[in-house]
């Protein structure tokens, strides 16, 4: 039974292309759409409803020799814009890659090379670190005395008759206040760079041995 079926499709898809054909005797092209039933026709031309939508173009023997992509929706084209994106992103990492290579390779003969930079580097950082650390402890020592001093004042001092702080010992505490929290996040910095700069060269010299074995 299903024998018989597709032989009834195939004789009705094959004589729709010959219909079809001979329409089309001027341009030697065929069009073949789907309706909004999902239902496939064939014709000389694609109906003004349908033309703006995707369809395929035939030659008379019915083999497919081009297809033309219908309008895109807004989600359709902001999908290919993100996918593009990504592409592009990866594109530039790819290429980001292959420069720091060729750099590591100009760059350096050994790891000995590599690992000699580093550690003038982190030891850079090293002696930037002692002396803000140098800086912080002075100021801290500064800012006991200030607060010692402050005690004899309100708001510090809770005796009613305590002679309220005057402006130039608020001013200074506030000052010191203000250079300990700089320096501590410059502090922070200096380390945080270090850990980093460790990690980086880490890598390079990772990266340096895989290169090396490459080539």
């Amino acid at each position: 039974m299903k024998s018989v079926t597709t032989q009834i499709l195939a004789a009705g898809l094959g004589l729709l292309l010959a219909v079809s054909a001979a329409a089309a005797e001027d341009n030697g092209r065929v069009y073949s759409w789907v309706d909004k039933d999902g239902a496939t026709h064939f014709g000389d031309r694609v109906p003004p409803e349908y033309a703006s939508g995707a369809h395929n173009v035939l030659n008379r023997r019915g083999v497919q020799i081009d297809r033309v992509e219908g309008e895109k929706s807004a989600e359709e084209r902001a999908e290919e814009a993100r996918v593009a994106a990504i592409l592009e992103q990866e594109r530039k990492e790819k290429e980001a890659a292959r420069l720091r290579d060729r750099v590591l390779l100009s760059t350096y003969l050994s790891v000995d090379e590599i690992e000699a930079l580093r550690d003038r580097r982190i030891e850079l950082l090293a002696g930037q670190i002692r002396v803000t650390q140098l800086y912080l402890g002075n100021l801290q020592a500064k800012l006991a005395k200030l607060e010692k001093q402050a005690q004899r004042f309100s708001p510090y001092n809770k005796d009613p008759s305590a002679r309220p702080m005057d402006e130039k010992l608020a001013r200074e505490l506030s000052d010191t206040l203000d250079s300990i929290m700089l320096y501590e996040q410059s502090l922070t910095t200096s380390k945080n760079e270090q850990l980093q700069l460790v990690a980086k060269f880490d890598s390079d010299i990772h990266r340096f041995r895989e290169l090396r074995r490459l080539n």
